[in-house]
């Protein structure tokens, strides 16, 4: 045999072992990973002369101060004048005050509510590409809607660098039932993972039936042949949002909560060059105040489902664009499903995807998709709940009783699915999102998703600093945001859109491992820690210092609110002098989150909230009555069980609530005897 000969047979196995080399390298590489980077900057360390210095954040301007800053826009000379006034505090309001103002750009945001009241704190909690959209647009050949989800999923990249301690990687299960769409499935996820790239973590895999069960030990065995897992991204939306928020306060913003917009302002030339606004504040404490008029270049309305509300500020004939979905969550205990693991059910009854997500120690549920009228704070029908419940006991053993009795709490969002006004059919819906300019110069930015907040922030700026001819500028006196001299936050933002690089608020001393320094400081538990610190990230060591001291051996500080959660004293003190929170709601709902958690739960925790608030607002009684009746009729919906809508606060303290009626309290076994033996 020659020589050539011999060549050639090597040549393929060699090509073989290399190719088959390369393959392995690819999926187990060692990469950096977004969101599990080391801190930017170290924790504070004792000093030589033994002294334990906190890190010195910079100081946020009070709500009065935010106040002041608004009125003045109004002055003769005009020199205070905005370039922007926002309106609407959820994600993408916020998203565009932030952007705005890390361009040099003079900005306002102000808000009917709070940060996040509406639609941006009650999503599923993923920040994802989507795995079934992605499915539709390869059966679709549908190039628009692949772009769209290799859009978001660039954009989950910049959640968790940006963010870190508010996101986090979760290994989400899809569970199989024919052997025929083992590849599939593997197929899509491995498509998913492909358009990921360099923003994906790690590979999705096949598990075996066997090894499904052991991560998911709830599964219903019956015709399972084995599950795909994929990774998505989840976070704390209204936590988010209310950093975002903050985050543009430092940045230069003027950023004002409970403000409402009641009228706009035009120039000569039917231009808007403004609104009238009126702080809501006062009157809840039976205060009558007067509005003040802002002045600004150009007016963004992001409100979301209220979109057409401001429209018809602008003009009162425009034709509605906003055609609101609902979309219900129940939460349910922890043990319905694994700490860290997801799953979803991509076709279930009637073609609807199904998530059941752990969250916040919980487990989440959702989401339905259907036709809403637009209120404030909607409920969530029963007809949705059942079918949420009934959806995940067909993928949950049967030895599981998945019982309406264990619906801790429920909501309602409505998705805002707008439409183009000045598209040929106005009637057809927008497959993203919309940026819209009136005649009179009212920029509308609505639609899109939490995923995608960042990107529509930056092409409304775009927008609108292109149609006014707004000068954006180098940020050259940028807070140091890490509360040291390390980093210099100001030194990319030269004028262009940098928000997928800037750090909000606690995201540049969070670690993973920071919770065991708040232990071994404060005394804090471990669950209180690790909390905190996947909350606030580095502010945590502010929260923990505003916590009360216990008197205990251990917990040396954090009085918890409720037993049930790791939520403590401290974060109300720093809700309402850090995150301009100003009633109850705004703490319970969206500063912690557990009203989301559990509605029962939240109204034993009322009285101690409203002490703490009432001590560092100055609140009188009648305003501490008139909180107790408004955040027990928000619980409502947060699926508090109507026997408890009539509670009253002594009831609560004196724990004389009657729970015999209630569908929990007949669930579990109160009275049986113990169970003798037979001898």
């Amino acid at each position: 045999m020659s020589r050539f000969s011999r060549t050639r047979r090597l040549i393929a196995p060699v090509a073989a072992l290399g190719a088959t080399g390369g393959a392995l390298y690819y999926v187990y590489r060692p990469r950096n990973i977004p969101g599990y980077e080391g801190p930017a900057v170290p924790p504070p360390i004792f000093g030589a002369d033994g002294t334990f210095r906190l890190p010195r954040f910079p100081r946020i301007k009070s709500r009065a101060e935010q106040i002041a800053d608004l009125k003045k826009s109004n002055s003769e000379s005009g020199e205070d004048e905005y370039d922007l006034l926002v309106i609407g505090a959820g994600a993408t309001g916020a998203g565009v005050a932030l952007d705005a103002a890390t361009r040099g750009l003079k900005v306002a945001m102000v808000e009917r509510d709070d940060f996040s009241s509406g639609t941006s704190s009650k999503s599923t909690k993923l920040v994802h590409g989507g795995v079934r959209y992605l499915e539709k647009a390869v059966w679709n050949l549908d190039y628009a809607q692949y772009e769209l989800v290799k859009e978001a999923l660039k954009e989950r990249k910049y959640f968790l660098q940006t963010a870190p301690h508010l996101s986090m990687w979760l290994p989400i299960m899809l569970p199989l039932d024919r052997w025929w769409k083992v590849p599939y499935y593997w197929a899509g996820t491995k498509f998913y993972d492909f358009l990921a790239g360099s923003e994906g973590i790690e590979s999705s895999y096949f598990l075996t039936k066997s090894k499904a069960i052991d991560a998911f030990p709830m599964l219903k065995q019956s015709d399972l042949v084995g599950a795909l897992v994929y990774y998505d991204g989840a976070h704390n939306d209204s936590r988010m949002n209310v950093s975002i928020g903050m985050t543009a306060a430092l940045y230069g913003a003027t950023v004002v909560n409970h403000m409402e917009v009641t009228a706009l302002l035009k120039d000569e030339n039917g231009k808007l060059c403004g609104a009238t606004v009126n702080d809501r504040v006062p009157e809840r404490n039976g205060k009558k105040v007067d509005g003040f008029n802002v002045k600004a270049k150009c007016i963004i309305n992001c409100t979301g489902p209220f979109t057409d509300g401001i429209r018809k500020l602008d003009d009162p004939s425009c034709k509605e664009i906003v055609a609101p979905a609902s979309g219900v969550h129940v939460i349910l205990p922890g043990y319905y499903s694994p700490g860290k693991m997801g799953l979803i059910d991509p076709s279930t009854s009637d073609g609807r995807v199904i998530f059941f997500l752990p969250w916040q120690g919980n487990t989440i549920a959702g989401t339905t998709d259907e036709p809403a009228e637009i209120s404030t704070n909607p409920l969530p029908d029963e007809k949705s709940i059942q079918w949420i419940l009934n959806e995940i006991s067909h993928y949950l053993s049967p030895d599981i009783n998945v019982r309406r009795g264990d619906v801790l709490a429920a909501w309602s969002g409505l998705r805002p699915l707008v439409k183009d006004p000045k598209a040929k059919n106005t009637e057809s819906l927008v497959r993203n999102h919309l940026i819209d300019i009136s005649d009179s110069g009212l920029l509308t930015c609505a639609g899109g998703k939490w995923t995608t907040y960042r990107q529509m922030a930056e092409e409304c700026v775009d927008a609108a600093v292109k149609e006014f001819g707004l000068k954006t500028r180098q940020v050259t006196n940028a807070p140091r945001v890490s509360g040291t001299e390390q980093i210099d936050d100001g030194a990319s933002l030269d004028g262009s859109c940098q928000t997928h690089r800037v750090r909000l608020i606690g995201a540049h001393g969070f670690s993973r491992t920071l919770f065991i320094h708040l232990i071994q400081h404060f005394g804090v538990e471990t669950e209180v820690a690790k909390h905190l610190t996947e909350s606030y990230g580095d502010r945590a060591w502010t929260v923990a210092a505003l916590c009360k001291a216990t008197d205990k051996r251990f917990p040396a500080k954090g009085e918890r609110i409720s037993q049930l959660y790791p939520f403590v004293d401290g974060e109300i003190r720093y809700a309402v002098r850090y995150e301009y929170a100003q009633t109850a709601v705004d703490v319970l709902a969206r500063r912690t989150r557990l009203a989301f958690l559990n509605a029962q739960a939240t109204l034993e925790a009322l009285p101690k909230v409203i002490d703490i608030m009432a001590e560092e607002l100055k609140w009188d009684q009648k305003r501490q009555d008139k909180e107790w009746k408004d955040t027990v009729s928000f619980l409502e919906s947060m699926g508090l069980p109507h026997p408890m809508l009539t509670a009253t606060r002594k009831q609560v303290e004196q724990k004389k609530l009657d729970f015999s009626t209630s569908l929990e309290y007949k669930m579990y076994s109160r009275h049986d005897k113990p169970i003798e033996d037979e001898s």
